[in-house]
């Protein structure tokens, strides 16, 4: 199937009536211009390898997904392996971030070592390394969920593949179970055999956090977005995932209000702090819509 970008009929479908909410979260839910259309996918995109029809925000309410409650609260980020000190992301930063942008307590376990054997490792032909299977970390995830989790991802600097068959994934989780993995080998450089750049850092947390909501997200229920340039958008390579925005689509970002209950206009202040404190300039121009809505 090729892949057609959607009209703005199609886009206000998928974002739902509206006239129900108040007039600050009608202005939220709005596409307006700081939303970018979804690009034409190139030939190695993901979406013109896989046939998606995308979720709207009628059909994400009406499927009742997984939700925070009152025993089942906290976010856990389950670390495997080593995180270098230099080569690895900020295990606190990402914490802070997850509680952030969901509104959700988060809270970090303490690292376990990759069990090799027990997570069917391989050697991937192109670049050589080892990578670890996805399907049995979440297996290990599965039957080591703490008693109030909500979800549990586990963060890795191990390189993964979901299948025999695939190349690698930069992450995959259950859109029911709660458990997902997620790994940021890929976003480093080296791991190409390239020079790290002089923000490297800044680099590699950036990517970090893009891919640690996008698969948080899926566990909250919400699949690949195919209506926006948007944080929920699959994708097949480096390039792609760069293109991510760090925020959510208007019908994303509906659906998680939906789920978390949270207060956006407070959700959006606490992110452009972090954003500041990070370093991630490029979010100044999506902080500019926030000045629009008021925020």
């Amino acid at each position: 199937m090729r892949f057609e970008r959607p009209g703005s009929h199609k886009i206000r479908l998928a974002i739902g009536d509206t006239g129900s909410l108040s007039e600050a979260m009608r202005r939220v839910f709005e596409p307006g211009v700081h939303f970018e259309p979804i690009p034409t996918p190139r030939s190695d995109d993901w979406l013109a390898a896989h046939d998606e029809f995308g979720q709207t925000f009628d059909q994400f309410k009406a499927e009742a997904w997984n939700k925070p409650d009152g025993a089942r609260r906290r976010i856990y980020l389950q670390p495997l392996g080593e995180f270098s000190a230099g080569r690895s992301p900020s295990q606190q930063t990402l914490k802070e971030y997850a509680s952030v942008f969901f509104a959700v307590e988060t809270e970090t376990l303490p690292a376990v070592p990759v069990p090799v054997q027990a997570f069917t490792p391989r050697v991937n032909a192109k670049t050589n390394k080892r990578q670890i299977l996805t399907t049995d970390v979440l297996s290990f995830l599965k039957e080591n969920l703490p008693y109030d989790a909500f979800c549990v991802l586990a963060i890795t600097m191990e390189d993964l593949y979901p299948e025999p068959l695939w190349d690698f994934v930069f992450g995959e989780a259950s859109l029911s179970d709660r458990v997902g993995v997620c790994s940021f080998a890929r976003y480093d450089p080296m791991f190409y055999g390239q020079l790290r750049r002089p923000d490297y850092q800044t680099l590699l947390l950036r990517r970090a956090c893009k891919v640690l909501v996008h698969e948080t997200a899926h566990m909250f229920g919400l699949q690949h977005c195919i209506f926006f340039n948007c944080l929920m958008n699959g994708s097949n390579h480096l390039g792609e995932s760069d293109r991510w925005p760090m925020h959510f689509c208007p019908v994303c970002l509906r659906k998680l209000q939906f789920s978390t209950g949270s207060d956006i206009v407070q959700q959006y202040g606490k992110l452009a702090l972090f954003y500041d404190a990070a370093g991630f300039a490029h979010e100044a121009r999506h902080k500019d819509r926030n000045d629009d809505l008021g925020f």
